[in-house]
């Protein structure tokens, strides 16, 4: 077991906001745990997949599934059923990054569904595997965070491992584990919304700092004990906007 776990916050398809995380990340010590959420809104949805993909592959990394991960699975099995949802929250940034810009306008759902399941079948199946939590130490890692009703928390339903958002911020944490977890963006933790700091209650730490609202990305590197170090990086490019 490696002596550091070094957790990457939700991307949201900006590449560049990743790839500076990155250089915090030493494979000969840390363990590296994506927490989801690499596409959707952001414009390279499949650059960040794909490295999110290789860094699996090749040191061992923990990618979660979070809510967009399984937003864009659900549009390929349903397109028509889940075109519209999909598209109001990203998706036509993660559609046009595989296929190419305009996409949505030339192609029925269906068809794009059929294009990429043709062009991704091995990045497509990759995801569909992806873990819903990561357990290390006295931490658990997950992307929107667990049941706190349930007496054992890994018998959360697994729909509330990537969605979950007020019963678990405001439930009582009795796991005796700090969760780590992105999801819900830290300015909306606060109150604020524009405090992109990490969120710390309750043995519970929110790590999404919006960055592609307008906020920021977070590698968060832990020990057994605690947090070593917080890097934390600003979006400069400007907020996400809906197209459609």
């Amino acid at each position: 077991m490696k002596p550091y776990v070094y957790v990457i916050s939700d991307i949201h398809g900006e590449l560049e906001l990743f790839k500076k995380l990155l250089k915090g990340f030493n494979p000969k010590t840390h363990q590296l745990v994506l927490i989801g959420d690499l596409n959707d809104r952001g414009k390279k949805s499949k650059e960040c997949f794909l490295l999110g993909k290789k860094l699996v592959e090749k040191y061992g990394a923990v990618y979660l599934r979070g809510n967009h991960e399984e937003y864009f699975l659900q549009f390929l099995s349903s397109p028509e059923e889940w075109y519209q949802a999909y598209v109001q929250n990203g998706g036509k940034e993660t559609m046009e990054s595989l296929l190419f810009d305009g996409c949505c306008e030339e192609y029925s759902p269906t068809e794009i569904a059929l294009s990429i399941r043709s062009y991704y079948q091995q990045l497509i199946q990759f995801l569909v595997e992806r873990p819903l939590y990561f357990e290390w130490e006295k931490y658990i890692f997950v992307h929107a965070g667990v049941d706190l009703t349930k007496s054992d928390w890994k018998q959360t339903n697994p729909a509330d491992f990537i969605w979950i958002r007020e019963p678990f911020h405001q439930g009582k944490n009795n796991t005796g584990k700090t969760i780590v977890f992105g999801h819900t963006i830290t300015p909306l933790l606060y109150g604020d919304m524009q405090t992109t700091a990490l969120w710390i209650s309750d043995h519970k730490i929110g790590i999404d700092g919006g960055a592609v609202f307008g906020g920021s990305v977070h590698g968060v590197i832990f020990d057994k004990n605690g947090i070593v170090q917080d890097i934390e990086y600003p979006n400069l490019t400007g907020a996400w906007q809906p197209d459609f």
